[in-house]
């Protein structure tokens, strides 16, 4: 079934224009850099530090959850290997395929703003869902694998929010 989701996407919704963005947008994720710089680029905001922070240790925890340990521990083999005819916009990747990475982190970084009080999770959001197609429309992941990634990343983004206001909290008390 998630085969046929897939191919429908490649049948229907290809085009030139998309076979040029869904690349561009999937590179801005390639190992977080996008996310890890907004991140950054919060921290060094003092009144925007929180929401960084918040960021940041989302980032980390979706980092441990998804690469360290969900990857290798399921193992899934990617959609393109059931489909060598098929030619890729993008160079395969050459990790598990479950959960989708790209859309773990953009979502952690989401959640991560909403859950911190940030308005910029609306803009995040929009980044996010363009991130999490492009990967199946890359025909990279599976439609199950972009779900628990949205999944995974929302509990990181949660989680991660949750930890940096303790830290915050804590270093309000020394």
């Amino acid at each position: 079934m998630e085969l046929a989701v897939l191919d429908w996407i490649q049948l229907h919704l290809r085009c030139g224009v998309l076979d040029w963005l869904m690349p561009f947008v999937s590179s801005l994720s390639n190992h977080g850099e996008l996310w890890i710089l907004l991140a950054a680029l919060l921290l060094l905001s003092r009144r925007r530090r929180a929401w960084g922070l918040s960021a940041a240790c989302a980032l980390t925890l979706d980092l441990i959850a998804c690469n360290i340990v969900l990857k290798p521990l399921v193992g899934r083999v990617r959609p393109f290997a059931f489909r060598p005819d098929l030619p890729l916009l993008v160079p395969p990747p050459g990790d598990a395929s479950f959960p989708s990475g790209h859309t773990a982190a953009a979502f952690a970084v989401v959640f991560a703003l909403k859950t911190a009080g940030s308005p910029l999770w609306l803009p995040a959001l929009a980044l996010a869902a363009v991130t999490a197609f492009s990967r199946l429309y890359l025909y990279v992941h599976w439609p199950s694998d972009v779900l628990g990634g949205m999944l995974l990343g929302a509990a990181a983004g949660w989680a991660g929010a949750k930890l940096a206001e303790a830290l915050l909290k804590k270093s309000k008390q020394t």
